[in-house]
């Protein structure tokens, strides 16, 4: 029988559980939660002091980063300009104008103040020269569709070097990764039906990520319906889509695209994921506002008993 040992502390506004076999030394937790608290220092938009706070601080201006801010930023613009303005980084306006950074009594944006900011969301406004980095004026970098899922990415690197080969690191539910080995080549994960208490599917989840985007956690009520967090970028509302789930081998690659194809019809979901296929491993299933399910035909060999 398989015994592990389990912490958990609260990062990037989540609550992550990092999950080793019983015999592995305890102080390694305090190294391993380190890693994602430097990546939370150093490169969440909400720390003060980190590049992209500085970055958005400083709109309209190049500021001095560090290399790896250019890597990240990189792999972003890249990933980006696969979703047809579907995923922007620089969507902060929008999700301000909506209230969801607001106390005071919501109302629907008019279309007139949509448009508006819509003119200040365009990750192609971003510019990077040698290790400087620039944003529009008026623009701000959001980092909470990917840098949980980077950190957890160099945490994963961190547990392989320290000679663990079966592990488990749940980062708020929405960012799950699995290390496996030959003795445990696999862990079950529970999918839930967000439109209702039970499960949508048994996941089986091996040396890979899975990711997943959600309306029913956060969400703005104005009367008396229901708007989520996850905006599309391109019409300035929030999308009607229910849920998303993505498998990959990146975090970092599957939070990503669990975003950027959130607002995609079944059949732009397919045709997005075709392509993405020619150059990563992933598969996924999207749920509609009707609550229908598309999968990619590869992602059902992960599904290890459905529920509905």
């Amino acid at each position: 029988m398989l015994v592990y040992k389990a912490q958990v502390r609260k990062l990037f506004h989540a609550h992550i559980k990092i999950k080793i076999p019983v015999f592995c030394d305890e102080g390694l937790f305090d190294e391993f939660f380190a890693v994602l608290e430097k990546v939370d220092k150093d490169y969440n938009s909400y720390s003060e002091g980190s590049f992209f706070d500085s970055i958005n601080k400083h709109a309209g201006e190049f500021v001095d980063v560090d290399s790896e801010t250019i890597h990240i930023l990189n792999e972003i613009l890249y990933l980006s300009r696969l979703f047809d303005g579907e995923y922007d980084i620089t969507v902060m306006p929008l999700i301000r104008l909506w209230g969801f950074y607001k106390d005071e009594e919501r109302v629907v944006p008019s279309k007139e103040q949509i448009e508006a900011a819509k003119h200040l969301v365009d990750y192609r406004k971003i510019e990077i020269r040698d290790s400087q980095v620039k944003i529009a004026k008026g623009q701000e970098i959001i980092t909470g569709s990917f840098m949980k899922s980077y950190a957890v990415d160099k945490l994963v690197q961190k547990i392989k070097n320290a000679g663990i080969t079966d592990a488990i690191i749940n980062a708020g539910g929405s960012t799950i990764r699995a290390i496996n080995n030959k003795v445990h080549p696999e862990w079950t994960i529970d999918v839930k039906n967000t439109m209702g208490e039970e499960d949508l599917f048994k996941l089986k989840l091996s040396n890979a990520a899975y990711s997943t985007s959600a309306q029913n956690k956060i969400f703005l009520e104005i009367n008396g319906r229901k708007y989520g967090h996850i905006l599309s970028p391109v019409s300035g509302f929030p999308s009607a889509n229910q849920q998303i789930g993505i498998i990959s081998e990146s975090c970092f690659v599957g939070d990503i695209i669990s975003t950027g194809l959130f607002n995609q019809s079944p059949p732009g979901f397919k045709e997005k994921m075709n392509l993405l296929q020619e150059k990563y491993e992933v598969s996924g299933f999207l749920v509609d506002q009707d609550n229908n399910i598309t999968y990619t035909e590869d992602f059902r060999k992960n599904i290890k008993e459905k529920i509905l």
